[in-house]
């Protein structure tokens, strides 16, 4: 063996290793933490302790983390500094700053939202007139 490791260039130690299979339980911890986060995205390890301990789960939040870690999942939040604009990109100036909108056909605007679906995504466009906008106020 010692050998082999030494014409692989691997430690021998590494080939000694059996790797044990999870257990039940921690199996079944891992399909509630995707159900959990597949509804709540946006829970990170601490809520989905509290939910897991709510249903009855004896667990930790470092054990949490550990399998989220695993998993390759996380919470969604917002990243730091997303306000600050970027050097590198050009500003340009608003076209519409003191413009009085007066009729309608005047300027149009369009608002895109991304939605998430269990079996894949949409998108959702809305095409206003800013002149009927305006009136509603």
């Amino acid at each position: 063996m010692s050998t082999q490791a030494e014409l692989l260039s691997l430690n021998r130690t590494g080939l000694y290793y059996e790797p044990v299979e999870p257990s039940a339980e921690e199996i079944a911890i891992k399909h509630r933490i995707d159900e959990i986060y597949t509804a709540h995205p946006y829970y990170g390890s601490r809520r989905i302790t509290v939910t897991l301990r709510n249903e009855g789960f004896l667990i930790s939040r470092p054990t949490v983390q550990r399998y989220m870690r695993e998993m390759e999942i996380a919470g969604i939040s917002p990243g730091p500094d997303l306000s600050k604009p970027s050097l590198e990109h050009k500003t340009y100036p608003y076209l519409l700053r003191g413009l009085e909108i007066s009729h309608p056909n005047q300027v149009w605007g369009i608002d895109i939202t991304y939605i998430r679906l269990l079996g894949g995504w949409m998108y959702l466009a809305a095409i206003l007139d800013w002149f009927s906008l305006s009136t509603v106020r």
